[in-house]
């Protein structure tokens, strides 16, 4: 055999294992990735129908105040009874010296400074000023109208492409306080990572197989579990849209991140709850490696989350 031939043979015998081995990590992937089926109905732990600051609370938060407002009251009237009876002793004393120059000299007596009669303001009385009812409603997410969605790049077979993933696998509970929003409370947010969905199968698989690794049933739900609501307005009404941003740990596999989601949410009416999240992470935060396959290239760091979520009120 020929040198030449010899390396049109090596050639050849390289190119069939790459090919073998690109062929077992596909094979790998289409099989491992499974159906992207749920394996339960979506749920989360709910909330009771209470409010955080009830307004029984506030109502002796004011009282307190207000007692605090008349305990200084008093100790400055205490502070300015003591300076009226200062300037008596020192007035007596003076009228007394001059009498007695008076005796001595025979001039005529000096009369007294008179001082007024000592005044002694009524600390005001402590009351507060009435507090709205309670109105704590329990809103719960509608999985068929609502919607988890996550953006990224890359370059797939050499065009840059936006990949959007999506799924209406989402529950949680959310409390709002109406007459004080500031004592609202939103419950544990649960995805199902194993029913989101884009454009194309094959990366289905790869992200249910090898990078949310949601085919496991250990990795099939993604948590967030908020620890902050900061910025709510101080009433809220129907039709009024109001932003907000909720703070929380959110778990991806077995790596927990804290993030923080910008909110727009509208009570559309007395039972129904309509809003948007978003937050942005990175794949390097929760160690979201992309498989190495033919055509694809270029994947982002940065990931954008969405949630658009519909929640209907409920009873507890």
């Amino acid at each position: 055999m020929s040198s030449s031939n010899r390396l049109f043979t090596v050639i050849g015998i390289l190119a069939l294992l790459a090919i073998g081995a690109m062929a077992g990590v596909l094979g790998y992937i289409t099989f491992v990735g499974g159906s992207g089926e749920a394996s339960a109905p979506i749920s989360a732990p709910t909330l009771a129908l209470e409010t955080a600051t009830p307004a029984s609370s506030l109502l002796e938060t004011q009282v307190a105040e207000l007692q605090a407002d008349a305990d200084a009251s008093s100790t400055q009237v205490a502070e300015l009874s003591a300076q009226v009876e200062q300037l008596q002793s020192e007035n007596a004393t003076l009228v007394a010296g001059a009498s007695a120059a008076q005796a001595a000299t025979e001039v005529p007596a000096v009369e007294p400074t008179a001082v007024p009669p000592t005044a002694t303001p009524v600390p005001p009385t402590a009351t507060a000023e009435p507090v709205a009812a309670a109105d704590v409603r329990l809103f719960r997410i509608v999985s068929e109208e609502s919607e988890v969605s996550f953006t990224l790049t890359e370059d797939l077979r050499g065009v840059f492409t936006t990949v959007v993933g999506v799924t209406d696998q989402v529950a949680g509970d959310i409390l709002v306080d109406v007459n004080n929003p500031a004592g609202s409370r939103m419950g544990e947010l649960r995805i199902n990572a194993r029913t989101l969905t884009t454009d194309n199968e094959f990366r289905n698989r790869a992200i249910r197989s090898e990078i949310l690794q949601s085919s496991s049933d250990a990795y099939e739900f993604i948590s967030f579990t908020p620890t902050a609501l900061e910025g709510l307005p101080d009433s809220v009404s129907v039709g009024d849209a109001i932003t907000f941003t909720v703070t929380g740990d959110l778990k991806i596999r077995e790596i927990t991140q804290s993030v923080t989601f910008e909110v727009t949410a509208t009570l559309v009416s007395d039972d129904r709850l309509e809003g948007t999240a978003s937050a942005t992470v990175t794949r390097t935060q929760y160690d979201l490696q992309i498989p190495s396959v033919p055509g694809v290239a270029n994947v982002s760091d940065e990931v954008q989350l969405q949630l658009q979520f519909v929640a209907n009120r409920v009873e507890a």
